[in-house]
């Protein structure tokens, strides 16, 4: 999900001291989570291009249709 589509009223949430669930430090923090530099390091280090995937769902031949889409 592109940054910036969630819209949040600042007056509503506001910043408190929690632990970071990912490098244990404590921060200030609207909601539970990473903190803010570990947020900007995924950011720079978890970024990959979208590829579509050309392969086609098979079923195996132990797979029976389900009852129901097989009802006329």
């Amino acid at each position: 999900m592109p940054l910036g589509q969630i819209r949040v009223d600042p007056a509503e949430f506001p910043e408190v001291e929690m632990t970071c669930h990912r490098c244990g430090t404590t921060a200030l923090m609207r909601f539970a989570g990473a903190c803010r530099a570990c947020a900007d390091e995924l950011r720079t280090t978890m970024v990959a291009d979208a590829h579509t995937v050309d392969a086609e769902y098979v079923p195996k031949m132990n797979v029976t249709p389900n009852a129901v889409a097989l009802k006329e």
